[in-house]
């Protein structure tokens, strides 16, 4: 009993500086999960057979996914992430389906760069990305619209 009560204060006072660290900035997932889907939106379009008046929108859809990748690769290495985890791409999607999964993927993306940002050095860069990100969810709609009309 002793050595317990002895202990307690001791161990409390190790592990008091490590719940300070919770709320270091850095420890959310968002940003790695941006990429994911970014990435995975990006080989949807990009690896979706259509016809010359989609593909317009596509490309301008890719560029700015490669922008928001960029800009998102910027701030999760500010803010200490590991951005080389690549997960597999779902590829067993028809031709419509994979532009609707992609702008899916897309606005799941923009709710994940809008949380809060506790890290103020990459609040700029984040939200550069966010930007990006919005034009590409516009070409993507753009890109289903003219698909629709069979353009």
């Amino acid at each position: 009993m002793k050595l317990t009560t002895r202990l307690a204060p001791l161990l409390l006072a190790a592990l008091l500086p490590l719940s300070a660290l919770a709320d270091l900035p850095g420890k959310h997932p968002a940003y790695l999960h941006a990429l994911t889907d970014l990435r995975t939106a990006r080989w949807l379009i990009e690896h979706r057979p259509g016809d010359a008046a989609v593909s317009g929108d596509e490309d301008m859809a890719i560029t700015r996914i490669d922008e928001t990748i960029n800009e998102i690769k910027r701030a999760a290495i500010d803010d200490g992430k590991d951005i080389h985890e690549h997960l597999p791409v779902d590829a067993k999607l028809d031709r419509r389906g994979r532009l609707h999964r992609a702008e899916e993927l897309l606005n799941k993306t923009h709710a994940d760069l809008a949380r809060e940002e506790d890290n103020p050095e990459v609040r700029g860069l984040r939200d550069r990305a966010i930007r990006h990100l919005d034009l590409a969810i516009h070409a993507t709609h753009e890109a289903i619209r003219d698909a629709e009309r069979g353009r």
